[in-house]
């Protein structure tokens, strides 16, 4: 785990500032506004646009106990680029009988924070509300996320994404589309 990674576990901001690292700093407006296209992207299903957020190196990761190293402790979700195009792939066919009838979702991003650069990328925090609708009834999936954003070719995408749950320690009914 790289230095600024490790302080934003630990609770601390990474440098900001030329010692940061090199990349072009991205601001709050833009920040924030790339969360809330993602979010409506998520919650529409609108898969493949939200696909192509992603930069090649991507992760996402969604851990049950965010101080342990996700290479050799259990996660909820700790995909690769790959993982992230298989997952959708899954999604679209149809046959994802626990996304039959899909879940009608509408999140809320708040607390929107740049904490500073890692490497090449900005890292920004927020504070995810997500409603999921059921048949079964509604739940409420909320958690801080950490993203990894980055331009590429002039767009910002994502390097990367955690969200730690805030019931992570607990039984979880079935997750099956995209925090």
């Amino acid at each position: 785990m790289t230095a600024a990674a490790q302080q934003i576990v630990d609770g601390t901001p990474p440098p900001v500032g030329p010692a940061a690292g090199v990349g072009d700093p991205i601001a709050l407006a833009e920040a924030e506004a790339f969360l809330y296209r993602e979010a409506r992207l998520a919650d529409g299903w609108e898969l493949e646009a939200w696909e192509a957020l992603w930069t090649d190196d991507a992760t996402y990761y969604v851990p049950v106990d965010d101080t342990q190293d996700p290479r050799s402790h259990m996660s909820i979700i700790f995909d690769n680029r790959n993982r992230i195009a298989t997952r959708i792939k899954q999604l679209q066919t149809g046959k994802r009988h626990s996304q039959r009838p899909l879940s009608r979702l509408c999140r809320s991003v708040t607390n929107v924070e740049v904490l500073g650069q890692e490497g090449g990328d900005t890292v920004v925090t927020s504070v995810v509300q997500v409603l999921e609708s059921r048949d079964r009834g509604s739940t409420w999936w909320v958690g801080r996320v950490t993203h990894r954003l980055r331009r590429v070719d002039g767009e910002l995408r994502m390097a990367g994404k955690k969200v730690v749950l805030v019931d992570s320690d607990r039984a979880l009914p079935s997750m099956s589309f995209l925090l």
